[in-house]
């Protein structure tokens, strides 16, 4: 294992996942405020929709990746352009509209994790398979929320 492993702690881990959804949902509440202006954040840039796609990726990426090691197979491997790349799509403006179809995929996404987390007993959970990570660690990586946070909470764009 790499120095990156994920610490965990007696936090539920489908709740991990709940809390780090919500947050990126709370901040995102303000972002059809957005000016406009990708958000620079170290050597990347982020925007409402950019923040909202990553957050989604990243959730996807590793409940392929559990589904994949649940079922003995190995999980793809990774090609996501992820942050590298901004996209005209992430660039457009943050309406209300997708606000509400972001809270939809994000908070339906959260179920599916927490759904198939909470099925799996602290045996499963925390099972050493090689040099990956164990579940448990996969669902507590996901406790991120870089993406948004690189947004922000926008209320006061809104207010001035």
């Amino acid at each position: 294992m790499s120095d990156d492993t994920p610490i965990t702690d007696d936090r539920d881990p489908a709740r991990v996942i709940e809390d780090t959804v919500a947050h990126a949902l709370r901040l995102a509440e303000t972002w059809p405020a957005w000016d406009g202006q990708p958000r620079a954040a170290g050597d990347r840039v982020y925007t409402p929709h950019k923040a909202i796609r990553r957050l989604a990726d990243h959730l996807l990426d590793h409940l392929a990746e559990l589904e994949a090691r649940l079922a003995g197979q190995p999980p793809l491997p990774d090609h996501w352009h992820a942050s590298a790349i901004t996209t005209p799509a992430d660039l457009a403006p943050f309406t209300l509209e997708d606000l509400d179809e972001a809270r939809s995929r994000l908070t339906r996404l959260a179920q599916i994790w927490s759904l198939r987390l909470r099925a799996l007993d602290d045996e499963r959970l925390d099972r050493v398979e090689g040099d990956a990570w164990t579940l448990r660690q996969v669902a507590f990586h996901l406790d991120n929320t870089f993406y948004a946070d690189a947004v922000g909470d926008l209320t006061t764009q809104r207010e001035g």
